[in-house]
């Protein structure tokens, strides 16, 4: 396993987190199994996991905390709010009031007085940065948390938070969590010479495509991933953007094969060779899928073979551009870019 300081905390992390979204209802994974996936993950070198209060409902957070009972010192803690927590309208969003409420729920789901990375877990257009940083800072202040950080901001909002937080003299965002695969590139354009500019750490997720790239996405076969079932349109190899990620794949697993690789290896080795990123959250369901993971944890591609990608999936494309979550709201509703 590597490890690379997070920013510019000091902190040392593995190139690798755990992501528990699969703990739970999401991934029907019961507590026993979501602890043996803790256990061969810290064993395997792992150091930070990474959750969110919206995961299963709690859930996520309920058994990783009882997960990691008795060895929570050991352990970079992550979690994340702003996400709709049930249907009362003020159960979300970054407000001083939901985010003050809403920790110490997640504190005690976690069984734990702190966290080490409290994130927000969406940019949320209605709330001020003033509003959100101050609230942040307070809890910092408070030892509730250690560190806050961002999770996929557009990259003027990064900026916007920074100078929010200088003009008003308060914490600033040391981490940003977005996505990242062979597959989305699109944050190598803006995000990620943000994230070194301003010195944040970087854990970026879905690294494996959500399936993609997991070896188990081929032509010809049939599509039978745990998030194809959820999300069957964005495996239809009908559609255009998915028939160009099918056809990338392809190409992509030719040259792993050629590099002696497993598709997992090349993905991963791809998105923690980039030298903003600090981490890659892996969310495994079992233990295999956790095994087949950790074993790309030393994966160093060489330039050859990341010349090769760059040939298949170009810089900063996305084949898939409408699935990103850090779209500006006015290219998505028509509402907003009209008089």
């Amino acid at each position: 396993m590597q490890y690379r300081t997070l920013g510019r905390t000091g902190v040392q992390v593995s190139s690798l987190t755990l992501g528990a979204m699969n703990f739970g209802r999401i991934g029907r994974t019961t507590q026993d199994e979501a602890t043996a996936v803790v256990d061969a993950a810290l064993e395997g070198g792992i150091n930070v996991i990474d959750t969110a209060d919206m995961y299963s409902d709690g859930e996520s957070e309920e058994m990783v905390g009882k997960a990691i009972a008795g060895r929570r010192d050991d352990i970079v803690l992550a979690t994340k709010a702003n996400m709709p927590m049930g249907d009362e309208r003020n159960h979300q969003g970054s407000s001083r009031r939901w985010l003050v409420t809403e920790l110490d729920n997640s504190l005690r789901r976690l069984g734990v007085d702190h966290v080490d990375l409290y994130q927000i877990h969406r940019w949320d257009p209605r709330t001020g940065d003033e509003e959100t940083l101050s609230a942040l800072t307070d809890l910092q202040r408070a030892g509730k948390i250690r560190y806050f950080g961002s999770s996929t901001f557009p990259a003027y909002r990064l900026v916007q938070a920074q100078w929010a937080a200088r003009e008003f003299h308060l914490g600033r965002y040391v981490t940003e969590q977005p996505s990242y695969s062979i597959l989305q590139r699109g944050i190598e354009t803006h995000v990620l010479p943000v994230t070194e500019q301003y010195g944040l750490g970087v854990l970026v997720w879905s690294p494996l495509a959500s399936g993609w790239l997991s070896g188990a996405v081929r032509e010809g076969r049939e599509i039978t991933t745990s998030r194809s079932t959820v999300m069957p349109e964005r495996f239809d190899t009908t559609i255009p953007s998915n028939r160009a990620r099918l056809d990338a794949v392809e190409r992509l697993a030719g040259l792993a094969e050629e590099a002696g690789l497993t598709m997992i290896q090349l993905a991963l080795g791809f998105v923690t060779a980039h030298p903003a990123v600090t981490s890659a959250i892996i969310g495994p369901r079992t233990l295999d899928h956790l095994h087949a993971q950790l074993a790309a944890a030393d994966t160093v591609l060489s330039a050859d073979v990341l010349d090769a990608i760059d040939a298949i999936v170009a810089p900063g494309v996305d084949l898939a551009a409408h699935e990103k979550f850090d779209t500006p709201p006015a290219l998505l509703d028509p509402s907003l870019r009209r008089r």
